[in-house]
């Protein structure tokens, strides 16, 4: 069972400046199309502006993609040095994959790339192909990522044509469940460990069904025992900061 370690900002409840500098952590609903960083940088510089500040540590832990939304969990300053043991707790995320057709970003950042055959596609197939990603699994990041090498990020490489030799990686996927199929989607839900990538699920998912899938939608409802019912819309964390005086 995962552990919380520390409790985060309560919904409509708000700090001093002294305590956010000594460490609080807010859970926030991601926006769509918004970077983790972009959320990140959002909340600091209102932070400075807000509390009258030059400086202040805030951080995240666990990157959701620009497409996905849902829970992101942000460190304030000396919380920040709760980034590592908070990024390491399981995750829980809900979808929907496409089946039938593939993009270089395996989600819709970029154009479909490969169309595929369905008609073949029944139950039983379905659950073979939900049967082989259970447990520990070796999966490759998509080049559409925030993954360095050589110091520099993988989307960038990608958005500027280059290619790259990516390495693969064990994941471990804790419970993998198809809920809804109205071809050609799939709802579905996903708990796993850190370090994988949904994306990826939803490629090597195309595969195994001897067909094709992207990652069509993405939440990510919990983080160890975080809730996304208990996170923040990030408007409404930014008024809730208190006016410098």
């Amino acid at each position: 069972m995962s552990i919380t370690p520390i409790q985060p900002l309560p919904k409509g409840e708000t700090k001093t400046k002294e305590e956010f500098l000594a460490g609080v952590t807010v859970l926030i609903n991601k926006p769509k199309t918004w970077t983790s960083f972009d959320v990140v940088n959002k909340i600091r510089s209102s932070l400075k502006y807000r509390l009258g500040i030059k400086k202040i540590k805030v951080g995240h832990a666990g990157t959701l993609d620009p497409l996905a939304t849902g829970l992101l969990t942000i460190c304030i300053g000396k919380h920040t040095k709760k980034i590592n043991e908070l990024t390491g707790l399981p995750k829980t995320y809900t979808g929907q994959f496409f089946i039938g057709a593939t993009t270089p970003s395996y989600d819709m950042e970029t154009e479909v790339d490969a169309t595929f055959p369905t008609d073949h596609i029944d139950e039983a197939l379905l659950a073979q192909a939900v049967a082989k990603f259970q447990g520990k699994i070796t999966q490759f990041p998509p080049i559409f990522s925030a993954i360095k090498q050589d110091g520099k990020r993988l989307y960038k490489i990608a958005r500027e044509g280059g290619t790259v030799d990516i390495k693969s990686r064990e994941v471990e996927i804790l419970s993998f469940a198809i809920q809804n199929v109205q071809l050609p989607t799939i709802d579905f839900v996903v708990d796993c460990s850190k370090g994988t990538y949904i994306r990826s699920l939803a490629y090597d998912f195309g595969k195994a069904l001897k067909s094709g899938a992207y990652l069509a939608e993405l939440t990510r409802t919990k983080v160890g025992d975080y809730s996304l019912d208990q996170a923040w819309e990030l408007d409404d964390f930014i008024e809730s900061l208190p006016e410098k005086e």
